[in-house]
């Protein structure tokens, strides 16, 4: 793997975690929101990554960079409160509230911020590592 390499897959996977972290900041935004006009409540997002080659070659296996392939709603059904007197309660006076788990977004979040610290170390590393072999020539 060249040196100009790491730049791509380090790049690819801080940008993949960034996204992550968007979806998680959205989810965490909307955790104790109730059902909408529209009778739903907000479905909790989840992001799905996928191998994208980076080289020249497509067989190159330490070219790979990683993409978000999908950004997909948890199905499971959002939690259920008896509040008879909210205004967004159900003819059996039951509250549907969003479906996200705020624990697990939280553990999310800090695996998502570190991957992206992690990736960002690794292109400071490489360009160090350049600068000083630059400077051997010297």
């Amino acid at each position: 793997m060249s040196m100009m390499n790491i730049f791509n897959v380090s790049g690819s996977a801080a940008s993949a975690q960034s996204q992550r972290l968007n979806v998680v900041a959205s989810n965490l935004a909307n955790a104790d929101t109730v059902a909408g006009p529209d009778g739903q409540a907000y479905k909790a997002r989840q992001v799905t990554f996928q191998t994208q080659l980076m080289g020249a070659n497509a067989n190159d296996p330490t070219a790979a960079g990683v993409k978000v392939s999908t950004i997909s709603e948890d199905q499971t059904v959002g939690r259920r409160v008896h509040d008879p007197k909210h205004p967004s309660a159900d003819a059996d006076g039951y509250v549907t509230y969003s479906n996200v788990n705020a624990v697990e977004e939280m553990v999310n979040m800090i695996s998502a911020s570190r991957s992206y610290q992690n990736n960002i170390e690794v292109m400071n590393t490489a360009k160090s590592l350049l600068l000083k072999t630059l400077q051997i020539g010297q």
